[in-house]
């Protein structure tokens, strides 16, 4: 087996209608499905809910489910915010710095755009408290080269240490070649 694709990533959201008009309006995706039951499919638990369907580009999909008969939704309290949130791809970095000022623009805080060496991003946060991501890249092939003949050495020396390995330190000191 070889997965083709993401179908879709699912999260929960507060209000479905907002979310789905909260993404259409800043973040330009079209909103292409909603489906609706009083039973969950898999389970067959009486559980109404509302799913919507959102396209992100490239036939991937965002989704979310409003859960009105659950507790109000939450994030896992024992994980940092940072680590908690979806990156979607831009075209250029002109790109990224036109939807910064949008979002802005419209009373979103934006933090960014923060340089990763490879790509840059920006970061704020939806109606639901989902923290995203927007990133344009600008790495080299040269670069993903160098990253890449290291990627096994990086993950195996953090497994054994839990620190952080410094094959890939040029990324952080600025040190590198664009070439």
């Amino acid at each position: 087996m070889k997965i083709q694709k993401i179908h879709h990533a699912a999260y929960r959201c507060k209000d479905a209608k907002e979310t789905a008009e909260w993404y259409t309006k800043h973040l330009n995706m079209r909103f292409i499905l909603a489906i609706s039951e009083n039973e969950v499919p898999s389970t067959r638990e009486p559980d109404p809910y509302m799913h919507v369907f959102l396209d992100a580009g490239n036939g991937n999909v965002l989704a979310f489910f409003e859960l009105p008969t659950k507790p109000p939704m939450g994030l896992d309290p024992n994980t940092p915010a940072w680590t908690q949130h979806l990156a979607l791809q831009v075209e250029s970095v002109d790109e990224l710095l036109a939807a910064k000022a949008k979002l802005e623009d419209e009373g979103i805080e934006v933090l960014g755009p923060v340089d990763h060496a490879i790509f840059k991003s920006i970061y704020f946060f939806d109606p639901n408290g989902h923290r995203l991501e927007l990133a344009a890249n600008t790495g080299t092939p040269k670069m993903f080269k160098m990253l890449d003949e290291v990627k096994w050495d990086m993950l195996n020396e953090w497994a054994k240490t839990k620190r952080a390995p410094q094959h890939a330190r040029w990324m952080h000191t600025g040190e590198y070649s664009l070439e």
